[in-house]
């Protein structure tokens, strides 16, 4: 899905520096602010299930940490590079920013294919990852947590790894994990649900009635399926979903003209959120090509799979009808579509808005393990409402006040937070 060309950390910089001249940052923050604090890049070794030993590689990398512990997920994925993890490591520090909890920004992957591994090689790769890096996260310092193709089992393979290692128990170290096992309720719907919060909030500012909306969406994992089913229970209508195909090595796109049934397409669904096309077929789905879920005549785009999906090349092919963008994914638009979309009028929830549920209730559950008591789900959720909503109030009115594109006002608003957080320490 990503091109080959496209570099996410030189887009993350491109962001920054655009920003960083709009706020008028002195040189020395936006070399600090450019740049991850530390990078960690190490070898895994695991004894594969057929008795060969095969190395993987592993990072973690820490953006800042000015205002408060480290935060990001663990990617597994064949495709990793560490410029993806700088970018998504950046990306953590504004987002973090954008909602006002008190943490910093740091990602971390590792280059491999879940799809190909056994349970106890997916298990070895796991524990291994955190015993290369376990003198550098923690509680107080780094909190991981799940990401691309991870998931809780992984985390608390990870936490009990650190736990053995560290000899005592830690459930701060580590966020995204199961439920009775220092989890949140509400964790696994928050990213997609805190995404249709602030759609909710975008109808209004534009005056349209959520009811009367069709929504077209990309990917099918965790943060897709979640706001398809909030955002349908609330009366809107999706009318396709677009993911990638294992198999073939490419996506597609399943169309519904009368609105996709979520809990139909979650039946026929594999654990890495690929649908089977043959089953679709039989329920009533157009099968069209991956890129089709940017032409369709809907209101809103929800692009909730991977970085760089709307570009200089395809922005043109969105229809005149979209006046929403709703962000689920790290990074899907790049700058050149960002230019088209602002000049069309598009509203743009940008990324570190629209997807900050997950970090959001992250905390929560880090706040939860630090007091040992834990909340109920209404009340997470509730909570995890006033945070996107009144972050959403913020980043519109500083929109509308400046006259900025929204993107440009999450910028600020984060940039600004950090950078203030720098200086007050005396770091620059």
């Amino acid at each position: 899905m990503e091109s080959k060309n496209f570099n996410a950390f030189e887009m993350a910089q491109k962001q920054f520096d655009r920003i960083a001249e709009m706020l008028n940052l002195d040189e020395g923050t936006k070399t600090l602010l450019r740049q991850p604090l530390r990078e960690y890049h190490f070898s895994i070794p695991v004894k594969m299930d057929d008795g060969v030993s095969k190395v993987f590689r592993g990072f973690r990398v820490q953006h800042n940490d000015a205002r408060g512990p480290g935060k990001g997920g663990i990617r597994f994925h064949p495709m990793e590079t560490i410029d993806t993890v700088r970018a998504l490591s950046m990306w953590m520090t504004w987002k973090t920013a954008v909602v006002d909890i008190p943490l910093g920004g740091s990602k971390g992957g590792v280059i491999c294919d879940p799809h190909h591994l056994s349970e106890r090689e997916l298990e070895a790769v796991a524990r291994g990852w955190v015993r290369q890096i376990a003198q550098n996260i923690g509680p107080l310092a780094d909190v991981p947590a799940p990401d691309v193709m991870t998931s809780p089992q992984i985390m608390l393979w990870m936490l009990d790894e650190y736990e053995k290692i560290m000899h005592g128990r830690f459930p701060g170290l580590i966020t995204g994990k199961p439920v009775g096992m220092g989890g949140s309720l509400g964790r696994t719907e928050a990213t997609g649900y805190g995404l249709v919060f602030t759609l909710r909030e975008a109808l209004k500012e534009l005056n349209m009635t959520l009811e009367k909306t069709a929504a077209s969406v990309q990917g099918f994992g965790n943060v897709a399926q979640y706001a398809i089913k909030l955002y349908t229970q609330l009366g809107g209508k999706v009318v396709c979903v677009a993911c990638w195909d294992q198999e073939d090595g490419v996506s597609y796109t399943f169309r519904k003209s009368d609105g996709v049934n979520l809990s139909e397409l979650q039946g026929i669904t594999d654990r890495f959120g690929g649908i089977n096309k043959a089953k679709a077929k039989e329920l009533g789905y157009q099968i069209l090509p991956g890129g089709d879920w940017l032409t369709q005549e809907v209101d809103i785009l929800i692009p909730a799979a991977l970085e760089n999906q709307i570009t200089g090349e395809n922005v043109a092919s969105i229809s005149k009808r979209v006046r929403i963008i709703a962000e689920g994914a790290n990074g899907p638009t790049t700058p050149d579509a960002d230019k088209v979309l602002a000049e069309r009028g598009v509203f743009v929830i940008p990324d570190l808005l629209a997807n900050a549920g997950g970090v959001t209730c992250s905390y929560f559950e880090q706040v939860q393990n630090a007091m040992n008591y834990y909340w109920q789900k209404d009340e997470v959720l509730a909570k995890l409402d006033i945070k996107m909503t009144s972050s959403f109030i913020a980043v519109n009115e500083l929109a509308r006040r400046k006259k900025l594109y929204n993107r440009d006002a999450a910028f600020m608003i984060a940039v600004n937070r950090v950078a203030q957080a720098c200086r007050d320490r005396g770091w620059v």
